[in-house]
Formats: C-alpha cells, sequence, structure tokens
C-alpha cells in the first residue's frame, strides 16, 4: 500500500508533482549530483573556503547549522554556475569569494566579447541557482520531517530573484542589457502580470529597476537576443512560482 503523501506537497500544486517524482528517481539525481564534479574546483581554494566558512558561521548563529549549510551551499552553486559559464567561453575569473550578510561573487579577468555573452554568463548563476532551490524541494519532499530543507528553498529562490532585479552588476542588470526596446517591454508586461498572481515584493523592485533601464539609462540592445530573453523570462517564472508555490516556514528549524 503506497504512503500518503504529505499535506504540504499537495499544496504545492504543479511543484508538488515535481517533487513526488523526485522522490520516485532520486537514486538517479543523486548518482547526477556525484557526477558533478565541477563543483568541487572552487572548494580547492583557501580564499573562498575561509570566506565560505565566515559566512556559513554568521548564518549558523543566526538561523542554526543546517540552514547555513543549505544556504551557503546554494549561493556556492549559483556562483559556479558564473563559473562554468565563464569557463565555457575561455574567460578567466577567480573563484567564489562569500561575504557574510551580503552574499558572494566572482572576479572578472577578462571581458565578455559583447552583451549577449555577457548576459549568458550573468544568468548562468540564477539559472544553476534554481537548481539548488529545486534541489533543496526535493529534500524536502524526501525528508518532510525536516522543514529546513522548505526554508532553504524558499530563501535560494529569494536570493536569486533579487538576482535578477536589472541594475548595476547583478545579474539581472548583465541579462537585460541583451535586450532590445520591444523584449524589455515584454519582460515588464511579464513581471508585472507575475506581481500580480503572486504579490510579491520583490517583482516591484524588479520593475523599478527595469522603468531605471528604459526611461533614464535608455541602453536597449540593438538587436534583439531571444535566447536571453527566454531563459530571463523562464528564471522569473520559476522563482516566482517558488515564491509563491512554497509555504512559509516558521521558527521550526531554527537552533537545529
Amino acid at each position: 500500500m503506497a504512503k500518503p503523501q504529505p499535506k504540504w506537497i499537495k499544496k504545492l500544486g504543479p511543484f508538488g508533482a515535481v517533487a513526488a517524482a523526485g522522490l520516485k528517481f532520486k537514486t538517479a539525481i543523486l548518482l547526477l549530483l556525484t557526477k558533478a564534479k565541477f563543483l568541487l574546483v572552487g572548494l580547492s581554494q583557501l580564499k573562498t573556503l575561509l570566506s565560505m566558512f565566515a559566512f556559513f558561521g554568521v548564518y549558523w548563529a543566526l538561523y542554526g547549522w543546517k540552514f547555513a549549510a543549505g544556504f551557503v551551499i546554494g549561493i556556492y552553486i549559483h556562483e559556479m554556475g558564473h563559473v562554468w559559464m565563464l569557463k565555457h567561453y575561455g574567460l578567466r575569473a577567480s573563484a567564489p569569494m562569500f561575504i557574510p550578510g551580503f552574499g558572494a561573487f566572482v572576479s572578472l579577468y577578462d571581458s565578455p566579447a559583447d552583451v549577449s555573452e555577457d548576459s549568458r554568463i550573468g544568468l548562468a548563476g540564477p539559472l544553476w541557482g534554481a537548481g539548488a532551490a529545486i534541489s533543496a524541494l526535493l529534500l524536502a519532499a524526501a525528508y518532510p520531517q525536516h522543514p529546513v530543507w522548505l526554508a532553504v528553498a524558499r530563501a535560494t529562490a529569494y536570493i536569486n530573484l533579487f538576482n535578477l532585479i536589472p541594475v548595476w552588476s547583478l545579474d539581472g542588470g548583465r541579462g537585460f542589457r541583451a535586450l532590445d526596446l520591444r523584449q524589455r517591454w515584454m519582460w515588464i508586461g511579464l513581471a508585472a502580470l507575475l506581481w500580480y498572481l503572486t504579490r510579491s515584493g520583490l517583482f516591484v523592485l524588479l520593475l523599478l529597476g527595469a522603468a531605471y533601464r528604459v526611461f533614464w539609462r535608455k541602453d536597449p540592445a540593438p538587436r534583439p537576443d531571444t535566447g536571453a530573453f527566454l531563459e530571463f523570462a523562464a528564471l522569473l517564472a520559476l522563482f516566482g512560482a517558488l515564491l509563491a508555490w512554497l509555504p512559509l516556514t516558521g521558527g521550526g528549524f531554527y537552533g537545529q
């Protein structure tokens, strides 16, 4: 007789189906993760490890070691997404460096060839971050007795969506450079729709950033980049859905 699914999985709607499927194929997923040797590259750098431990210590003190470990790993995966894409383009960059209370960054030693290449490098971080958030969601489905994984999934989705604000050197700012004016208006329409559906204040920040780029900076790309637009739009929709569907967790994981 099959075990009944936890109530929170049913409340997740389509994401619950993803989580349930992940349970069935968790062996294959774990096998795939063990093959991702590239993620270990950054950990060979002493500066990365030291800054990561400092970052971990701050969040351990605030929320407990389990949340701190999941959160720092999610951010590390995000940054290694940038490193992977930089390596793909043959560009040199530093290993990830963590700043407690702020996040992490990768320093570029070479410049991307054009705005399209730069956008792929910028959006690679949230793309890998999406994988980290979904992995945390699958762990929450596998271990429903540990609500910390839901908290990690939500926090990871939140920080990655924040990085998609299209300003300055944030990932969204780099991705937005590749969009022409028409694509930027389509992006604004999508962000407005997602704000209406999710009521997440983060989408207000994204819209303000986009308005700044459209009406003040006026720096659209001369040609449309369909690939960048679709990737950007998919990330907005995914993180918006995660924040809308994932239940808010209480203080049950604090101090664990």
